[in-house]
């Protein structure tokens, strides 16, 4: 596949770094899958994926959130409590409107904080969503009730972060601490490292400024549209950040929903499950073109 990158400028003036992979001369009217990353992630985190899907015949969208890699998040400090998930969901839609050819059918993925982006984006623009979503596929994520942790303080620390607390040097987390918490039973070395990497380079802003929106965020206003599109759940079943309770909720309020539980896999399914995710964007890109 060839990639291309470019920016898009989103309504309130946030700068967006778009990626999008295709072979060459790919027809307008072929599907498009627009994937949307998690908290403290990039776009990168879906290129297991994307290699996995080449020779598709797909095109492939991908986008650093604002706020992580090289996206602007937009807001200053004096801002920074007013950032929302509904940010990301109008994100999304400008990404679409921009990127996206208007005669090709589109289908939405998103990945933990990707997912509450996807949903975000059904809940507010519903109409927009029947007129150009064919299918979607959320993992490792759920509509509201997500716990970020209770330790004292915490909530009062990220928000510091967000206004700029500066902080000193300190080294990257260590490997055995991040494979733990992400990823599940046997994660390949290298998955581990570009996690951890991507991790490390996000900026403390964007940690602090995004705990209170992903701790409170409720978008179970997206059912209505989301539950007249084919769509598919993906879940490890050690995932320690969303437990599967969480997930089920998700299957349960959106029951006509193909539903997986991948047993030994953690919160990374993107790279420890990728042959299955791949295969869920398969089967929807199909339903898509049909």
């Amino acid at each position: 596949m060839e990639q291309t990158r470019r920016t898009v400028v989103t309504p309130d003036g946030t700068v967006l770094s778009v990626h999008v992979h295709s072979e060459r001369d790919i027809p307008t009217s072929a599907p498009t899958l627009v994937l949307a990353h998690g908290w403290t992630l990039t776009h990168e985190s879906w290129a297991p994926v994307v290699a996995a899907l080449a020779g598709s015949g797909l095109r492939i969208v991908l986008w650093d959130q604002r706020g992580h890699g090289r996206s602007a998040i937009g807001l200053r400090r004096n801002q920074i409590d007013t950032l929302s998930v509904d940010h990301l969901g109008r994100d999304l839609r400008t990404v679409v409107r921009s990127v996206v050819p208007t005669g090709s059918p589109v289908v939405l993925g998103g990945h933990a904080l990707g997912g509450l982006t996807v949903m975000s984006y059904a809940a507010q623009f519903p109409d927009e969503v029947s007129a150009r979503v064919r299918a979607v596929l959320l993992v490792a994520t759920a509509a509201h009730g997500i716990e970020l942790g209770d330790r004292r303080g915490e909530a009062r620390f990220m928000r510091l972060l967000a206004k700029g607390l500066p902080l000193p040097a300190r080294p990257a987390a260590r490997y055995k601490v991040q494979r733990a918490a992400l990823f599940g039973d046997s994660p390949e070395a290298e998955h581990v490292t570009a996690v951890r990497e991507q991790v490390s380079s996000t900026r403390t802003t964007t940690f602090g400024a995004f705990h209170a929106p992903i701790a409170r965020v409720d978008v179970r206003g997206a059912f209505a549209a989301l539950g007249r599109l084919p769509l598919s759940i993906v879940v490890g079943r050690r995932d320690r950040l969303i437990p599967t309770e969480r997930s089920r909720a998700l299957w349960l309020a959106l029951p006509h929903a193909t539903y997986t539980e991948v047993p030994t896999a953690g919160h990374m399914l993107t790279y420890e499950a990728t042959d299955v995710i791949a295969g869920e964007l398969t089967g929807l890109a199909d339903l898509a073109r049909a």
